[in-house]
């Protein structure tokens, strides 16, 4: 049985998402690939976007796509470090 994902791990992969997909990726296929209910996703996307994690560029045909920002990226190296101590220590 696979356990459920905590807060700090789905921040985690919707980032990951992001970063994967060249920094930039339309919010419906964001949802899709955080495998969250539609209420979930949009419950942690307006807490990234509010805390400064990514931001929505608008092109000029107004169509919208989500991007990382630095704050976004560095929460990614860091995840990384916390969870390698986590792992070193068996915790």
């Amino acid at each position: 049985m696979t356990k459920k994902r905590d807060r700090l791990e789905v921040i985690f992969d919707i980032l990951s998402i992001i970063r994967d997909r060249n920094n930039s990726i339309k919010p419906t296929p964001l949802l899709r690939y955080s495998n969250l209910s539609s209420q979930r996703f949009q419950e942690y996307y307006a807490e990234l976007t509010e805390k400064g994690f990514v931001r929505e560029v608008e092109d000029r045909k107004g169509k919208k796509t989500v991007s990382l920002t630095d704050k976004g990226f560095r929460y990614l190296e860091r995840y990384k470090v916390i969870v390698g101590l986590i792992d070193e220590f068996s915790l």
